[in-house]
């Protein structure tokens, strides 16, 4: 039993590194091309950098939905194929140690990741999409004066303004130029020495307090009626509000069957929400349970493709491996959206190629639990120079 232990600890620790590493870097990539696209959202407003931050921070268990079976598989790759160029594994398997013994760690931690993807998937996942979404409706409705520059025409809603002196961390600005278009109701200019930007006590909606300016106003008139002489003022103080009301508090969470738990997914399966259809509850709820599940079949698929004889070729076994993973997981993609347009059952679309996937699995498993087989495409890659 202390051989066993030894023995395990050994196998998770030459395929922790890689897989720690692939998850790390995975989650770094995802989260970079996710950062440029909200920095052209949030950047400008007051503490932009923290808003993104949080933002991603909401998306890393989406994003681990997708990079905890990628790190599990490539680990696994890389450990036993360490392992099979080194002669460790010819070593166990000469001290009657066999391949379904070196598995059970590693299928023990597919098992252990299983129970983490649960988590991920049927509470993490719904709760943080919401609160993304939640906070990404906040920050779209900030108004457009944030990242108003100096000299620049900026539009909001129906008032175009430009600023020539602008400080943004005190939200003071001098000499404004505001137009207001009201379509058939006229329109509205105004012009001020100087002039501030300034919150609501509750919080609903920015205003421009203006100082020393002149306002004109021009209201059309009928057809029938001469135009209606234009209205000036002058005035020392006014407040502008501008923008819309920021909150219109964005929507109660589970309008969508992306943001429902596993249990209540199931609960109102033939209750879904407004605007959701029950395909498209049956195509989430089994979408994530083939994704869940599929976790322990990974390490029967990845490590027959690490294994080789010590002076064949491996690009093109990591190839294949990664190409068959890639397409599983495309497949369970696309026949989640046949599911969601009624095109097909969850049982034929899903679940078929969940269980061819742990069929091939299981067949390429037991074949190099008895002998490692002279590749066929290996002959060809290494005629290539792979």
């Amino acid at each position: 039993m202390p051989v066993m232990s030894i023995m395990s600890r050994y196998i998770i620790r030459q395929v922790r590194g890689p897989l720690l590493a692939a998850g790390l870097i995975g989650l770094m990539v995802l989260l970079a091309e996710r950062m440029v696209r909200l920095l052209d959202i949030t950047l400008g407003k007051s503490n932009s950098l923290a808003i993104v931050l949080k933002m991603l921070a909401y998306l890393i268990p989406h994003y681990l939905g997708l990079a905890i079976p990628g790190a599990l598989f490539i680990g696994l790759l890389f450990g036993f194929s360490r392992l099979s160029r080194n002669g460790e594994i010819d070593a166990f398997l000469a001290a009657g140690i066999g391949l379904h013994r070196l598995t059970r760690p590693v299928f023990a931690l597919a098992c252990a990741l299983m129970l983490v993807a649960f988590v991920v998937f049927g509470w993490i996942q719904p709760y943080a999409r919401y609160a993304y979404r939640a906070l990404l409706y906040t920050v779209k409705n900030i108004d457009v004066f944030y990242l108003a520059e100096e000299g620049v025409f900026m539009k909001v809603g129906k008032r175009t303004f430009i600023l020539d002196t602008l400080k943004k961390n005190a939200n003071v600005f001098e000499h404004i130029f505001l137009f207001e278009d009201n379509g058939e109701r006229g329109s509205e200019t105004i012009t001020a020495e100087r002039g501030a930007l300034i919150e609501t006590p509750d919080g609903q909606r920015p205003l421009l307090r203006l100082e020393n300016g002149r306002r004109l106003k021009i209201r059309p008139a009928s057809p029938e009626q001469k135009p209606l002489a234009p209205v000036t003022g002058r005035f020392k103080t006014a407040e502008v509000p501008i923008g819309r009301e920021r909150f219109a508090l964005f929507r109660d969470r589970g309008k969508n069957q992306r943001e429902l738990t596993l249990p209540e997914l199931v609960n109102r399966l033939d209750d879904p929400p407004a605007k959701t259809t029950r395909n498209e509850m049956r195509a989430e709820l089994h979408k994530r349970l083939v994704n869940i599940l599929s976790l322990p079949i990974l390490p029967f698929l990845s490590i027959p493709f690490a294994l080789a004889r010590r002076r064949a070729t491996s690009a093109y076994r990591f190839g294949a491996a990664i190409v068959i993973l890639v397409g599983y997981y495309e497949i369970v993609e696309q026949a989640t959206l046949l599911v969601q347009t009624g095109r097909a059952s969850p049982y034929v679309a899903l679940w078929t190629p969940f269980a061819l996937l742990g069929v091939f699995s299981a067949w390429r498993y037991c074949q190099a639990s008895r002998i490692i087989p002279t590749r066929r495409l290996g002959r060809v890659a290494g005629r290539s120079g792979t």
